[in-house]
């Protein structure tokens, strides 16, 4: 099983909870514009596919939370989630908009095509009332004149699936989105390999206790690369699936906005 570890500024994002926009300054005047851009990566789960169907993303230019949505992009499109780990990455659109600052985004999601495949058998998954509103996200996105913003969204797969029931009835699967937003400009990347590959790693960066980025390290090179993190120092914490081999942490890992820090081979011990 995955280790769960609670990163706290994760903003956890409930269908039914509708999330208040905190304003929206557009400071731009007539002919300014920028380019906002959307990405979408995830963190792995204990599952053979999370499929999230997508109809359309949004933002708000105004304070009012019930008019002023501008539409990004309209993709209408099923996306695996679990194909969007180890640096992987998918764009869910982009748009020129007038120069400004844009608080909050929000994905609307298609009723039907979201569901997880469990053991071979594929589940829906069920989204709570309120779905109509969309997925919120509480954002801080500066668009400058001729410049792209660009807008990581972690999908955090693990922990957007929720079990419902018991062993002696029918299992529901929910869907409740937990999704991190972080500007891609101001952030870096660790990368590395795990050995050997078939210890089924997941890979963890670490501060503070705090777990802010992980994937699973590919299962025939055992290379993996966690994206999305801050400037600052990291544990990377290395927890084998295969119980022949023993966990491994490697402290003081630094990472600097805009580069990859190859770390190298990690060799895992036998148990």
């Amino acid at each position: 099983m995955i280790r769960q570890k609670i990163f706290g500024a994760i903003i956890t994002i409930v269908l039914s909870l509708s999330v208040v926009l905190v304003g929206c300054d557009n400071t731009g005047t007539s002919g300014s514009t920028g380019t906002f851009k959307v990405k979408m990566h995830d963190a792995p789960a204990n599952y053979q596919a999370v499929n999230v169907s997508i109809k359309s993303v949004e933002v708000n230019d105004t304070s009012n939370d019930s008019t002023g949505w501008v539409e990004i992009s309209h993709p209408d499109k099923t996306y695996d989630l679990l194909q969007l780990t180890n640096g992987a990455e998918t764009v869910l659109g982009s748009k020129e908009l007038p120069a400004g600052t844009y608080n909050q985004i929000r994905l609307i999601l298609n009723k039907s095509g979201n569901s997880v495949v469990v053991d071979g058998q594929q589940h829906d998954l069920t989204i709570p009332s309120g779905a109509q509103t969309g997925v919120k996200l509480n954002i801080n996105a500066e668009i400058k004149p001729d410049i792209t913003y660009t807008l990581l969204l972690d999908f955090d797969a693990a922990r957007s699936v929720v079990e419902a029931g018991n062993q002696h009835s029918n299992v529901k699967y929910l869907l409740k989105p937990v999704i991190r937003a972080t500007d891609q400009a101001v952030t870096g990347n660790i990368a590395g390999t795990v050995d050997p590959a078939d210890s089924k790693a997941f890979v963890y960066a670490i501060a503070d206790s705090d777990t802010l980025s992980s994937t699973k390290a590919d299962t025939t090179d055992g290379t993996f690369k966690l994206i999305g993190l801050k400037d600052g120092s990291y544990t990377v914490s290395v927890d084998p699936s295969n119980t022949a081999y023993q966990s491994k942490d490697t402290t003081g890992v630094q990472v600097a906005v805009g580069e990859t820090n190859d770390i190298g081979t990690l060799t895992l011990s036998q148990n």
